[in-house]
């Protein structure tokens, strides 16, 4: 038995955008400091022409912008957008997945640190009501009604 998506699923959206390994990797060289289209090529070892559409796809779901950076001949710099900016966290949860379950190292290549201070980042998921991190075993869904209040402060959001 096949099921069809759901209408208004958050995930099913979301890989529609991002959703296939070429693009996670875009995303990931892009948070490392990665511009330019000659340098992602590089870095990855895409084809120009795969290379190419998965950016383009990106402009044109506002996760990037292009930015001349050179006249003669045009060439653009790819920018993550505020919309780009908030893959940070998926992209590290997926890192930290990856460090504990697909990884065949016994420490993982990379680890996220604070600017600031040098020590190394955890990511949690938090109810700020009760002060107090929280299992994915304590998640439950809860569908908003498109007409009540919730729903309309989401939007505004």
């Amino acid at each position: 038995m096949t099921s069809s998506p759901q209408p208004n699923c958050s995930i099913a959206a979301t890989l529609s955008v991002i959703g296939d390994r070429w693009t996670m990797l875009i995303l990931r060289d892009s948070f490392r400091g990665v511009r330019r289209f000659d340098e992602f090529q590089q870095s990855l070892g895409i084809a120009r022409n795969l290379l190419a559409d998965r950016l383009a796809r990106l402009v044109e779901h506002d996760v990037f912008e292009k930015i001349p950076y050179q006249e003669h001949p045009v060439r653009f710099e790819y920018r993550l957008t505020p919309k780009g900016m908030d893959l940070s966290q998926p992209l590290v949860a997926l890192m930290h997945w990856g460090d504990r379950w697909a990884s065949v190292d016994t420490h993982p290549a990379v680890v996220l640190v604070h600017d600031a201070c040098g020590t190394a980042v955890e990511q949690e998921l938090v109810c700020w009501h009760c002060d107090t991190t929280i299992s994915p075993g304590e998640l439950r869904n809860r569908n908003i009604d498109p007409g009540s209040i919730a729903a309309r402060a989401i939007e505004v959001a």
